[in-house]
């Protein structure tokens, strides 16, 4: 078995006396990490970080005092030691070690050391040159988020190089928290007077009926999603003053119509359920100052069968126009949970995603609103049709019954 030997500070390794490793034999690696304080909270309490890692990678990871020794297959040997030492660096800088960290470690692997930040936070300047050392921070009152997949990375990039930024994509890539994260930071250094959330008051194939309250308490499930985001990112009391004095504003799309929309930044979320003419209504909102996140999972439309959705007619027609970016999810970037990565695998194998676009492909036949569709013949209103031929045999029957009553009486008045 091949042996290296890796400091965590030098960061380099040396093959040890057992000579080099051969190819797809199994290795290992020892990482010496001189503080223990550090060492414990980056193995985790009972060691869920390392277990974390050897579920991602299969190595196997032991540790000696200061040294955890990674065993298993030699490039996945090679990507856990580069993982260990980021999240060891990132402890350094005083920086806790949660999951996802642990998470995005593993799928940016080895990053070079970023240079300490400056007093009072990163500037916007200086967030974005963070992007040449792989990393990026997007800081709110509440927390500090960072991409964790390479694609998440890109797609802050663009929000904050773009006026306008279309996020495609499964759900659980983090599209639209990252979106409000990018503007809550704006928010917060001045780039912009205020923050607009909106999403279309779409049921997701379900008919919930007469919902009861005034007009903030019929839309606000619909917007859930969005207050759980800000809740995330700053402090209740924050949220709900930012609120009142429309600093932040969350409103459905059919409210958007005739507004302009200046030093603003907008999300809309769920955007794949907007028509083409909501779709154009609300592009043409922007104005001078303001910036745009449309979010929005082409395979979950919830409009009705025949009804395009507004979202690809835009990421069609706008895709390389100077202004506008466009970043496209994967699978491999779901963050929520693993599971939910291979479940969107397993339904884009069976629905074939990646095909033409075909209004109602994805529903099953017969579904989708059609007038009538679930109800008998002749029951319930199916636009007035069966009521009024109900009607009309009624009053036919009517009239036939008095034309043989009264001939009845004829015959027995007439002399035999």
């Amino acid at each position: 078995m091949a042996q290296t030997v890796l400091s965590a500070e030098s960061g380099r390794r040396s093959p040890s006396d057992d000579g080099p490793a051969m190819s797809g034999a199994p290795s290992e690696t020892l990482l010496d990490f001189p503080d223990n304080r550090l060492l414990i909270d980056l193995c985790g309490g009972f060691d869920r970080n390392l277990a974390q890692v050897e579920h991602a990678l299969g190595v196997q990871i032991l540790r000696r005092g200061n040294v955890l020794a990674v065993h298993g297959e030699p490039e996945a040997v090679n990507g856990a030691a580069d993982a260990l030492q980021a999240l060891y660096r990132r402890l350094e800088q005083g920086r806790p070690v949660e999951p996802g960290d642990v998470d995005a470690a593993l799928r940016f692997g080895a990053a070079p050391a970023p240079e300490p930040s400056k007093p009072g936070g990163p500037s916007p300047e200086s967030q974005l040159e963070m992007f040449a050392g792989g990393r990026l921070e997007i800081r709110t009152r509440k927390k500090t988020v960072e991409p964790r997949t390479r694609t998440q990375r890109d797609y802050v990039k663009a929000l904050f190089d773009n006026e306008m930024v279309f996020g495609i994509g499964p759900a659980g890539t983090g599209k639209t928290y990252l979106a409000v994260a990018v503007g809550v930071s704006m928010w917060l250094e001045g780039r912009v007077d205020r923050i607009l959330l909106s999403r279309p008051a779409v049921e997701a194939g379900e008919r919930l009926g007469f919902l009861p309250g005034d007009m903030k308490e019929k839309v606000d499930p619909y917007m859930q999603p969005l207050y759980d985001a800000l809740n995330d990112l700053l402090p209740p009391a924050h949220v709900q003053k930012a609120i009142a004095e429309k600093k932040i504003e969350i409103a459905p799309l059919a409210f958007m119509r005739g507004r302009t929309l200046s030093n603003c930044f907008v999300v809309l979320d769920e955007a794949q359920n907007a028509t083409e003419m909501q779709m154009k209504m609300f592009l043409t909102r922007l104005g001078e100052g303001g910036r745009m996140a449309i979010t929005g999972d082409l395979s979950q439309v919830d409009l009705p069968r025949g009804v395009h959705s507004g979202l690809r007619q835009a990421t069609r027609l706008l895709e390389g126009v100077k202004g506008v970016g466009l970043v496209r999810f994967a699978a491999e970037d779901v963050v929520r949970h693993p599971l939910v990565a291979r479940i969107i695998e397993a339904y884009d194998r069976e629905t074939g995603r990646d095909q033409p676009y075909e209004p109602g492909r994805d529903r099953a036949p017969g579904r989708g609103y059609e007038p009538g569709r679930d109800r008998a013949p002749g029951r319930g209103y199916e636009r007035g049709q069966d009521r009024g031929q109900d009607r009309s045999r009624s009053r036919n029957a009517a009239l036939e019954a008095a034309d043989e009553t009264a001939k009845r009486e004829e015959g027995d008045a007439s002399p035999g």
